[in-house]
């Protein structure tokens, strides 16, 4: 049974802290671009994007990034199944921007460094930026965010989901136990 442990309202104050947390790091918005992950990580990159546009008055590119046959863990489904694949939609070049990576829960690091092969075979941003709503630890690669939402400790048999109003009809985040 999943129980909710952030609302809505704390969700978007997290997005807001995120997006002063960008605009200070990269001293304004400057060639800055937001690339969601899919599928959750898009809707929060439109979300930074629009609070930024409201804090900045500037209009930041926002792409979407389906990071499916670049998982390292495909593997392990079954091979005579192939991955449903959505595609990517970046439609500014991401050659020397900032590119700000975005998505919902960061976990083992798999899906960030899916997202970066991705992201390279676009193109050649001058920095990649990771921003997540949720960063739970149990890391297997060496990867850091640079922007984090909510640092929610969790153990191995639990799971983190985030909920959306634009995918899912409510926000929060809750854990559940496997």
């Amino acid at each position: 049974m999943a129980h909710e442990i952030v609302d809505g309202s704390s969700m978007q104050r997290a997005l807001t802290r995120i997006t002063y947390e960008i605009i200070e790091q990269n001293k304004g918005v400057e060639n800055l671009v937001f690339v969601g992950v899919k599928t959750r990580g898009i809707y929060l990159a439109q979300r930074l994007a629009k609070r930024m546009e409201q804090l900045e008055g500037v209009k930041i590119p926002v792409g979407s990034l389906d990071i499916t046959l670049y998982r390292d863990d495909r593997h392990i489904a079954d091979h005579k199944t192939q991955p449903t694949v959505n595609g990517s939609d970046i439609k500014v070049d991401i050659n020397d921007k900032h590119v700000i990576l975005v998505d919902d829960v960061l976990f083992t690091g798999r899906t960030a460094r899916a997202a970066l092969d991705a992201l390279m075979d676009l193109g050649r941003p001058k920095r990649i930026s990771l921003a997540v709503l949720v960063d739970r630890g149990h890391r297997e690669l060496p990867i850091r965010p640079d922007f984090v939402g909510k640092n929610i400790p969790t153990s191995l048999n639990e799971t983190v989901h985030v909920a959306v109003e634009e995918y899912d009809g409510h926000e929060d985040i809750s854990i559940e136990d496997n």
